[in-house]
């Protein structure tokens, strides 16, 4: 699904309308009644008071609709108008006519803090103040309105987005934008709502289909696209049957140093757990009994250091290799780091202490192979590119520096972005527990046990952010909070988050597909 930005939704509505022979308060009326079925199904007529907040332009008109629809299905409704303008839409005024013709109780006229009304904590509040076209931070009044709204304990349901916040752009002001408990957004979710500082504005969004062009939107590149299980499907290659470990190839691990063999070992499982046919570990001598302990599944080779490795040389030559897990960044391992840079033609996974020791030596991104992914947190992502102003100016720093060298990036946190060029990929899964130690390394090790099985640096970095979230998404179901999920928990969850993208709920991306063609996919032909 792709993300896109107010002005292409605008161009979306004109488009629609003028191809599907609408007019645009027809439009509206979609939208709205869309909002309505959703509430209607959730609530089945309970009289719970229903309090809609309207702004004057089209997302107010949004609400008058709402609020025409169900008092029309005996909803306890009261509706306002957040008179922050004389302008008035077209359509604001087309719906403010029509929901005075089913009510007795016209929409009440809100002009100062004296008009703010009472509101219960079992009540639900509607906003449908500001939309995606909003230019202005809002003032006066009605920021301190906005800010009466979030301290209520009402559940708030935004439409489209949380009144206040800008689609595509930064916040100017944090206390003027409603905090919504969930939001309905129309036909693709905005940009605001995936990013650190503007996505904690709706603890939970749905996307509402209102049949908005669909050629439009397939032709049109959007701000960012959204991968989900049907886009990770549609590349992912099942087993053969008369094939062997070397047809999954052969990767390697390099990282871990005194104290920090874990971080390795972490990465090996999960390469191996994710498909890889054979992994080498390349750690210090420390690291050597640990990991033939640990992990028999792997071959294990030592440089000469007891605690560091110094010297990145080694005679295999790998189909993967992934390189900075616990590695360190002892002034020995950096002169064979860079070293081991000059050496190297094809891709790597470059990741921690890895991605420090590029930060400290900024001539050596130009010896970075092409399509090299990289793996960094905000600290190390910012030893890269520098300080950003805001998570807008942060992704355009990240497009540049991956044009500029031909890198992935791949910024690690909530709804992890994968940035290659000027294209933004957003992942669909994780949650908050995997904000826990190990969990970046098990990553690393996901991703380059794709690619030593043939998976493109993209499809390798796409498919391993969504595997390594949905593994961690059902390791939560399966030890019950996310607060006592440990990185291993992930790592021992794979297998069934791979039974999840291959089960029998395929995605509608093959349902042109012959049956030959999806069993293939299903790995039963």
């Amino acid at each position: 699904m792709k993300v896109l930005s107010s002005k292409q939704l605008y161009e979306a509505d004109e488009v629609t309308i003028a191809k599907q022979n609408l007019s645009s308060i027809d439009l509206m009326e979609r939208a709205s009644t869309q909002i309505f079925r959703w509430l209607d199904n959730k609530m089945q007529g309970a009289q719970v008071p229903i309090h809609i907040f309207c702004g004057i332009g089209n997302n107010g008109g949004d609400g008058l609709a709402l609020g025409r629809l169900l008092i029309e299905n005996r909803y306890k409704v009261e509706t306002y108008v957040v008179n922050c303008s004389d302008k008035r839409s077209k359509n604001f005024l087309i719906n403010y006519d029509r929901i005075k013709n089913v009510s007795s109780s016209w929409p009440k006229l809100m002009t100062s803090e004296a008009d703010f009304p009472q509101i219960h904590p079992d009540d639900i509040i509607i906003d449908a103040i500001f939309g995606i076209g909003l230019n202005r931070c809002a003032s006066g009044w009605v920021k301190t309105f906005i800010g009466y709204l979030n301290t209520s304990l009402a559940f708030k349901l935004s439409i489209d987005i949380p009144s206040g916040l800008y689609a595509n752009l930064p916040i100017e002001n944090n206390e003027a934008i409603i905090e919504a408990d969930y939001t309905l957004t129309f036909q693709t979710p905005k940009m605001a709502f995936f990013l650190p500082q503007t996505g904690s504005f709706t603890k939970t969004f749905e996307t509402l289909d209102i049949g908005l062009d669909s050629e439009y939107i397939l032709n049109t590149e959007g701000l960012a696209e959204l991968i989900g299980k049907a886009e990770i499907f549609s590349f992912y290659k099942s087993r053969e049957l008369f094939t062997h470990k070397g047809h999954y190839g052969h990767s390697v691990i390099i990282g871990g140093s005194y104290g920090k063999i874990g971080a390795a070992i972490l990465a090996a499982k999960a390469c191996l757990k994710t498909g890889a046919g054979l992994v080498t570990a390349f750690v210090p001598k420390c690291g050597y009994l640990p990991f033939q302990t640990a992990l028999p599944e792997a071959m294990v080779i030592t440089g000469d250091n007891d605690q560091v490795i110094e010297n990145f040389s080694f005679e295999i030559k790998p189909k993967a290799l992934a390189i900075g897990m616990g590695l360190g960044q002892a002034k020995n391992t950096e002169t064979g780091f860079k070293a081991f840079l000059k050496t190297q033609n094809e891709p790597l996974l470059i990741d921690a202490d890895a991605i420090n020791l590029l930060a400290k030596n900024k001539t050596l991104f130009k010896l970075l192979p092409a399509e090299s992914i990289l793996t960094p947190h905000d600290g190390e992502l910012k030893g890269l590119v520098g300080i950003w102003k805001d998570d807008y100016d942060k992704l355009e720093k990240a497009k540049a520096f991956s044009k500029t060298y031909n890198v992935i990036l791949l910024l690690k946190g909530a709804y992890t972005k994968t940035i290659f060029h000027d294209n933004i990929y957003i992942n669909t899964t994780g949650n908050p527990g995997m904000a826990t130690a190990g969990s970046g390394d098990v990553l690393s090790g996901v991703i380059c046990g794709l690619l030593s099985q043939g998976y493109s640096p993209l499809e390798a970095t796409l498919f391993g952010v969504y595997l390594h979230g949905k593994a961690g998404d059902i390791a939560v179901q399966i030890i019950g909070h996310q607060s006592a999920l440990l990185a291993s928990d992930i790592l021992n969850a794979l297998g069934l988050a791979y039974k999840d993208l291959i089960s029998q709920d395929i995605p509608e991306v093959i349902d042109e597909m012959t049956e030959e063609e999806k069993q293939k996919k299903r790995g039963t032909s």
